[in-house]
């Protein structure tokens, strides 16, 4: 995988660092933030700071880190609280993950700024239990932090105190949504609440609450050596820094990579990734995760930060990218993550229990062969009614998916409804497989792998497959030496 356009920021330090040893994390310049911090920087000068760089959050909404910072330092409590978000979700995504397992003391030092800039002394990091190393590494980190007097009283000779606590998520999607983190953190179930407030304001036990993710902790350290100004070089005019991505899918260099925001999708899938593998044309990209949407050819040269994604009914998310060539139908794709967010929903609000199940329902008729034209009106009407009135950001971005392929691929739908027919030959309903009479020798073959015997003919003759019993399983098709069974 190319490095040439990449620029590492959050994960600096990985694979350069041993991450079970602080000793090579402080020779790395580690932890020398934090002391810039507590030797010559006031709380408001540290958020000031980080306000200056342009930091927004890296794990979806993009929200301004220095101005959430400055929310939860205004609002008054009996303690400010600091929320690390390690509940990475997205199929496909391990941005988190290799953060987390490479450099596990950066994301605590970001944690402890942040505790020091809002007057916080207590700091929890909710990570998913499906993470082990990375829950071992970050164990050993907290407690070399505390060894090395970096966490609990009196931090490197001053006045201010904090320490920091681990939380294991069981796998819930939802509670990648900062309210239903909180709410799984102190013990109930995680479910989102109606904001305001928002956790700034009254979060974690209704004290202020700073939740940032994993990669926006890890950009602190190097904001506040490098200065503010440093970052906000750096990017975009609307979107400052790097953003790491997960590229998977059907793409030559599957990995992590960091690259500067506004960079291209061009750059990122044939410069970086090298584009589509076995020679397969490219034809989507689903950014975001399951909430994301599709981008194809027409979006290669788009930048990608968070309103350019948006005007293209996708998200930033926190980074996953999932590729897909040419043998991919857009129908089936929409329908498996909207099958994913579907089961996800926690159940709370009617617009996504309900109704992602009928998106799902309408979905389903149409991969089966069992679709009208005016379900693709349907499908639209009802993910609009969904994104406007979801309570919370899983519910409001499930519909995505379902948006943007109408948007770009309504030409295969109208094949599924109108031809009932799948472009990409991927919805088993909606396939058929035929024998060509030029090139039939009646082997006999065909029938003996049957498993539904719904193929007949005498030997030496042209063979017939009888379509109302067939299960599109493919195996004749597969055992056939003489190319004589074609799909439609």
């Amino acid at each position: 995988m190319t490095a040439k356009k990449q620029l590492r920021i959050a994960t600096r330090n990985s694979g350069f660092i041993d991450p079970e040893n602080i000793d090579s994390y402080i020779a790395a310049g580690g932890y020398q933030a934090l002391a810039q911090c507590l030797d010559g920087m006031t709380p408001a000068e540290v958020i000031a700071e980080v306000t200056n760089s342009g930091l927004r959050g890296r794990g979806g909404a993009g929200f301004p880190t220095g101005v959430k910072w400055g929310f939860a330092a205004k609002y008054q409590g009996d303690r400010r609280y600091v929320v690390c978000n390690a509940d990475e979700g997205d199929p496909g995504a391990f941005m988190d993950r290799a953060v987390l397992e490479g450099d596990p003391h950066t994301v605590l030092e970001g944690m402890i700024i942040a505790g020091y800039a809002i007057g916080g002394s207590q700091g929890v990091v909710y990570i998913r239990a499906e993470y082990p190393l990375a829950i071992k590494r970050l164990r050993r980190a907290i407690e070399q932090a505390r060894d090395y007097g970096f966490l609990g009283s009196n931090i490197l000779g001053s006045t201010f105190d904090f320490d920091v606590e681990l939380k294991y998520g069981a796998g819930a999607f939802v509670c990648g949504e900062e309210t239903a983190l909180i709410r799984s953190i102190e013990g109930n179930r995680g479910e989102p609440y109606t904001k305001p407030p928002f956790p700034a304001e009254a979060g974690y036990w209704g004290q202020p609450t700073v939740v940032n993710n994993v990669e926006t902790l890890a950009n602190i350290p190097a904001i506040i050596v490098k200065g503010g100004e440093w970052f906000n070089g750096i990017g975009s005019s609307t979107a400052k820094g790097t953003k790491v991505f997960s590229l998977v899918g059907k793409i030559t260099n599957v990995g992590l990579i960091e690259v500067p925001m506004g960079i291209t999708l061009r750059e990122i899938i044939f410069d970086i990734g090298g584009g589509c593998p076995h020679g397969k044309a490219f034809k989507a990209v689903q950014t975001g995760g399951p909430s994301g949407g599709v981008l194809t050819y027409k979006d290669l040269d788009a930048p990608i930060d968070y309103e350019n994604l948006a005007a293209r009914e996708s998200i930033m998310g926190s980074g996953g990218m999932i590729v897909m060539d040419e043998d991919a139908c857009m129908v089936a794709i929409a329908k498996f993550f909207l099958d994913f967010t579907m089961d996800e929903s926690c159940g709370k609000c009617t617009p996504c229990r309900i109704g992602s199940k009928r998106l799902w329902e309408i979905l389903e008729r149409i991969t089966q062969g069992q679709g009208v034209v005016e379900d693709i009106e349907r499908l639209a009407t009802l993910a609009r009614q969904i994104k406007d009135t979801a309570l919370c950001g899983l519910g409001q971005t499930m519909p995505n998916p379902v948006l943007s392929t109408l948007r770009v691929f309504e030409d295969e739908y109208l094949a599924h409804v109108v031809e009932k027919r799948c472009p990409a030959g991927v919805c088993k309903a909606l396939l058929q497989y035929v024998i060509l009479p030029e090139k039939c020798v009646g082997c006999t073959l065909c029938a003996k792998v049957c498993p539904v015997e719904c193929i007949s003919g005498k030997p030496k003759e042209v063979y017939v497959i009888d379509q109302t019993r067939c299960i599109k399983c493919g195996l004749c098709m597969e055992k056939c030496k003489f190319d004589a069974i074609a799909q439609k």
